[in-house]
C-alpha cells in the first residue's frame, strides 16, 4: 500500500490570482479545510502553495482584512511538503509530523498533482491496520486454547 492508495483524489485547487473569498467558497462547496494553490502547465496542475481555513480565520478575519482585495497568492503558504504518489506511508507519516504538516498534496512522477493526503487518512489507515493486527492475536489465542482442550 502507498500513498496513492489511501489519498484523496479530488482536490480542491485555485490559481493564486483568485480572491480569498473564492477559497472560502470552494472550502464551503467541497467540504475540506483548505485549498491547494496551483499553477497550470502544459495542462498540468503544480502545487505552488496552500491555504488552510485556519489561515484565513487567524491572518486575516481576526485582523478586519478587506477579503475581497487580497488574493490566494497573498496569504497561501508556500514552505509547502509535497509527497510522491508512491512513497512510503511510514515514511510519510515520520515526515509530516517532523515538519508538523497536516495535509500535504500529492504529486506524481512529473510533479503534477494527484491528491491530497491528510493527517485523517492517514490515521484511518493506520485504525484499519491495528484493527486487523488485533483481529488476528484474537484468532490465534482462540485457535491455541482450541489445540491446547483435551480431546
Amino acid at each position: 500500500m502507498n500513498i496513492l492508495d489511501v489519498c484523496q483524489h479530488k482536490v480542491a485547487m485555485l490559481e493564486k490570482n483568485e480572491k480569498v473569498q473564492e477559497a472560502a467558497r470552494q472550502m464551503k462547496i467541497h467540504h475540506v479545510g483548505d485549498v491547494i494553490v496551483v499553477s497550470k502547465e502544459n495542462g498540468q496542475n503544480r502545487p505552488l502553495g496552500i491555504l488552510t481555513d485556519r489561515d484565513i480565520v487567524i491572518n486575516l478575519v481576526a485582523d478586519d482584512a478587506d477579503l475581497s482585495a487580497i488574493t490566494v497568492g497573498d496569504c497561501m503558504s508556500d514552505d509547502l511538503m509535497t509527497v510522491r504518489d508512491n512513497a512510503d506511508i511510514a515514511d510519510t507519516m515520520k515526515e509530516m509530523s517532523r515538519r508538523g504538516v497536516r495535509r500535504a498534496p500529492v504529486v506524481a512522477s512529473d510533479g503534477s498533482l494527484c491528491g491530497i493526503l491528510s493527517m485523517d487518512d492517514l490515521i484511518e489507515v493506520s485504525s484499519n491496520i491495528l484493527r486487523d493486527m488485533s483481529a488476528l492475536i484474537t484468532r490465534e489465542q482462540a485457535c491455541e486454547e482450541l489445540r491446547q482442550r483435551p480431546h
